[in-house]
């Protein structure tokens, strides 16, 4: 346990105190969604939060378009009314919005400049609004965050107050996946994103003292609690879904593992108190956490499809002997517990990848939303796809594809 912390503007300070994240502008607060009789999830644009499996099925599709030029850091999210928010950069940190369910993207929109990725884009399901991470440079470094209350067309800083985990560490948001709302039990209506701890340094000599949290809130994104560590060292960059049960899984990249331990896999864990604590480490050898030439890993993408009652968890990151390319999306649907098809999305160069869904009763229903940095023209790359278009991959030897979903490949 240690004595003092360090904020995110480098500043030692007392552990006792609480360590305010203080920018320009305060929102509104948000107004609180509602459920509907039955006890479902309910967004605030009065949608339902999870739909049916036939959405994602039917015809097998796929499509991509570049959407960035240059910089790096992908994020990718859905809004309440169904508007698809993507997220790029590290000297201006921009955002593109698409109306139409992908298939046109606005112009971009400077929510910061200079802004560094900060990823851990979250969508408020309860209000509506849209919460971006925005870092001054690569971290630790400080924090600001940018709410939306129109779908991601405009963006105004906001105070917000980050609280150290218990080992008197506050965390760096770069660059994890993008956070949700919990729907589910005494946490419903949560906000829970991936966060990080950097040991100070992003450096060789500290990886050892790394490690991957969360941090939560009950307030509408306000102000934030810090969960205790993922269990394990050398972990990187996270991501994580909220289960059909309300348990949250937890797939943490690692880039640092002790003698006898594989950090060139994924690692997995799970949350049964909204994020607050992790559980169950476990070592999923069927993932590739990035190139296998190199224990250095890569931010991957991941996703739980809103199919009531289904734990259906989409995977992405690059499937290479060596080499950041050939990206890949895997298919899970046992809540990650085996992951027995994947599909080859790009063949040439994929690094960094976010990975989203598109919601019920709007435009984007259907789809799968995988931004990625590489393909065709280079930049930032979204692939649009669906259900039926996994299924037609390759086995992985992982379990079984239940055999009601490999009915659905091509019909609804």
């Amino acid at each position: 346990m240690r004595n003092a912390l360090t904020s995110t503007t480098g500043l030692m300070v007392p552990r006792f105190l609480t360590i305010a994240v203080l920018v320009v502008l305060a929102s509104q607060p948000p107004v609180r969604g509602q459920d509907k009789p039955n006890g479902d999830a309910v967004t605030a644009a009065g949608l339902p939060a999870e739909g049916k499996l036939d959405d994602f099925t039917g015809e097998p599709r796929l499509n991509m378009q570049q959407i960035f030029n240059g910089e790096r850091f992908p994020n990718i999210v859905v809004a309440t009314d169904g508007s698809v928010v993507a997220t790029w950069g590290t000297s201006t940190y921009r955002s593109r919005r698409s109306e139409d369910g992908g298939s046109s993207w606005s112009d971009p929109v400077a929510i910061s400049k200079p802004g560094f990725q900060g990823g851990g884009v979250t969508v408020d399901e309860t209000s509506g609004d849209i919460l971006a991470f925005v870092e001054e440079h690569h971290p630790p470094a400080k924090l600001t965050v940018y709410r939306s209350t129109d779908h991601g067309k405009t963006w105004k800083a906001q105070e917000t107050v980050v609280k150290p985990d218990s080992e008197g560490n506050i965390p760096s948001m770069h660059m994890n996946e993008h956070g949700i709302t919990l729907r589910r039990g005494s946490q419903k209506g949560r906000l829970l994103r991936p966060t990080r701890w950097y040991a100070g340094k992003n450096d060789r000599s500290r990886w050892s003292q790394h490690y991957t949290n969360a941090m939560f809130s009950d307030d509408g994104g306000k102000t934030w609690q810090t969960s205790e560590p993922f269990p394990a060292l050398g972990t990187g960059e996270a991501t994580l879904a909220e289960l059909a049960d309300g348990t949250i899984y937890y797939n943490s990249r690692r880039h640092w593992a002790p003698e006898g331990e594989n950090p060139r896999r994924r690692w997995t864990a799970t949350s049964t108190d909204g994020g607050a604590t992790w559980k169950n480490l476990q070592f999923c050898e069927v993932l590739p956490d990035g190139p296998q030439d190199t224990d250095y890993g890569c931010m991957a993408g991941l996703v739980r499809l809103p199919v009531a009652g289904q734990d259906i968890l989409l995977y992405s990151n690059c499937d290479s002997p060596g080499g950041r390319h050939h990206g890949t999306v895997w298919g899970s649907f046992d809540g990650g517990k085996t992951w027995p098809v994947k599909r080859l999305v790009f063949e040439g160069a994929f690094a960094y990848s976010s990975m989203t869904a598109g919601r019920p009763g709007t435009k984007s229903a259907g789809s799968v939303y995988l931004n990625f940095e590489g393909g065709p023209k280079g930049g930032s790359t979204v692939a649009r796809f669906n259900l039926s278009w996994v299924l037609q991959g390759e086995n992985t030897g992982d379990g079984e594809v239940p055999s009601s979903f490999s009915k659905r490949k091509n019909s609804k």
